[in-house]
């Protein structure tokens, strides 16, 4: 009878525990941002813009201004100079060489014309893809008078796959301070 016992036993622990391989559902990491609600920037300096309510905005005496998203670690850097006769054409050259120094790391760089003739607001706005310490830049100028460039940075190591969702959230601010930007004079 123990036999028996034993043998049954045997049998079901062979042919009763089978070690089905079942394979994970496809899973992404979920990370929700609030709704971005908009409110005007105005400040003594010589523009205004709308900026999400989420950021921490900064500005110094000389009118660069930082905004700050700290549940994200980002920030994005803006720097205004003014126009004369003779430095457009630099302002112009030193903003494109900026963004086109991260090409060792970018997979490719999109270039978007910005133009809204009724405020007088023209420029240039970069998707930086792949792993470049900025993934999304702008600049912005009235061709007389202002000129203003903005950047995206994040306290991580440039990793796109990461980042993505933050620098797409932070990507459509940046677009509406571009198109929300207004010329003060």
């Amino acid at each position: 009878m123990y036999k028996y016992l034993v043998l049954v036993g045997v049998v079901f622990s062979v042919f009763g525990c089978k070690n089905e391989i079942m394979p994970k559902p496809a899973a992404h990491l979920r990370l929700d941002y609030p709704v971005a609600q908009y409110f005007g920037f105005d400040s003594p300096c010589p523009f205004v813009f709308d900026f999400n309510s989420n950021t921490k905005v900064k500005v110094t005496d000389s009118c660069y201004v930082t905004i700050e998203y700290p549940k994200m670690k980002a920030t994005v850097y803006l720097t205004y100079k003014p126009v004369t006769a003779t430095n457009l054409e630099e302002l112009l050259k030193d903003a494109q060489k900026l963004t086109y120094k991260h090409v060792v790391k970018a997979d490719d760089i999109s270039e978007i014309p910005f133009l809204n003739r009724n405020h007088k607001v023209y420029g240039m706005f970069y998707q930086v893809g792949g792993n470049a310490a900025t993934n999304t830049q702008f600049y912005a100028t009235d061709s007389t008078k202002h000129f203003l460039s903005g950047s995206v940075y994040f306290y991580a190591k440039p990793n796109f796959d990461s980042i993505m969702p933050a620098a797409s959230y932070i990507k459509d601010d940046m677009k509406t301070l571009m198109e929300t930007l207004r010329w003060k004079n």
